[in-house]
């Protein structure tokens, strides 16, 4: 088996690809793909989502767009316990900390995110050795109307402070489903946003991230508890 050589066709196909390495190990991907293994995590932090991404032959990258951008589906890749719980939130995309006017949740990134996702539990306890990690069963997902609103409450909430210059008075406890926090590399990384007098501040750049209760849930849904 090796991965793919194009994109998925369809959202059949690419469920189909999905399934097609469900239960292998980390290992063996990276065997077939002849990617190298990382010794750990701490350093190669998104090693696991590009592996995948090579399987299923993800196009977008780094854009800011959805991992397949011709099926309108985005990846995400999520770390689980032996329970199936999430062990991290998921990182959806940056935070623009200079608003464009008009935006809305209904143009927004994070809404073009999570519009329809392609979740993929990986096996994530820091006990099994990276090479050993198995993928589980990739499944489809669209936000309900309960979920939509309580994303898009969020998202207003907090969009609403980062246009009033408020960003520095964010906290990651804000945010039923949806938070922000720090995304970068390190606190020396710093960008424009807009500060409380109306003025151009510099501040580390921010990113939407989903609570673990609300990836949790979405777990529990797919896989019957």
């Amino acid at each position: 088996m090796q991965p793919p050589a194009s994109p998925p066709s369809s959202p059949d196909s690419l469920l189909a690809r999905c399934h097609a390495i469900a239960g292998l190990t980390l290992g063996e991907l990276a065997d077939m793909a002849n990617v190298a293994i990382p010794a750990n995590l701490q350093r190669h932090k998104g090693w696991p989502g590009m592996l995948i991404e090579k399987w299923l032959g993800a196009s977008a990258g780094s854009k800011p767009q959805q991992d397949f951008p011709e099926l309108g589906i985005e990846l995400k890749t999520i770390p689980i316990d032996d329970h199936f719980s999430p062990l991290e939130t998921t990182y959806v995309c940056f935070a623009p900390l200079l608003m464009t006017p008009g935006i809305t949740w209904e143009t927004s990134n994070v809404r073009n995110k999570l519009q329809q996702v392609l979740w993929l539990p990986i096996e994530g306890d820091r006990a099994i050795p990276l090479a050993h990690r198995r993928v589980a069963t990739g499944f489809y997902w669209r936000p309900d109307e309960h979920e939509d609103a309580v994303l898009r409450h969020d998202w207003e909430e907090l969009v609403e402070q980062i246009a009033t210059g408020q960003v520095e008075s964010i906290t990651s406890r804000q945010g039923e489903a949806l938070h922000i926090r720090p995304k970068a590399a390190n606190g020396k990384v710093l960008t424009d946003a807009l500060g409380p007098e109306g003025q151009r501040i510099k501040t580390r750049p921010r990113g939407f991230y989903l609570r673990k209760t609300f990836t949790h849930q979405i777990l529990i849904n797919a896989f019957g508890g």
